[in-house]
């Protein structure tokens, strides 16, 4: 492990392997080198890796809108509800005040 460490880890460890399906569907559907096939994706390019990245964003992104657009969406882990916006807007103070004013250099 670098020195950074490792914070790319899934919320839900079980879905583990249908991520890894997502991902090798994204790199079919992109025709990039058929290196990921041995499950090992360093021999793949940085730009290769980023196509399929962005391709599983994209089609993840494709299918919450149409979710919503059903209404079947549900709230996301994390997401703000009415309670939670009135529980940080009472402790809520305005920063640029304690900041001071704020005035770029000439």
């Amino acid at each position: 492990m670098g020195i950074r460490g490792n914070s790319n880890r899934l919320l839900n460890p079980e879905a583990l392997k249908a991520m890894d399906k997502f991902k090798v569907e994204a790199a079919q559907e992109l025709n990039v080198s058929q290196d990921y096939k041995s499950g090992y994706w360093g021999n793949m390019t940085s730009r290769e890796c980023g196509a399929v990245g962005g391709q599983m964003v994209k089609k993840m992104i494709a299918e919450y809108q149409n979710n919503l657009a059903n209404g079947n969406a549900t709230p996301q882990a994390g997401a703000a509800t009415k309670e939670t916006i009135a529980n940080d807007a009472k402790d809520n103070y305005n920063l640029a005040n304690k900041a001071g004013s704020f005035v770029p250099q000439q």
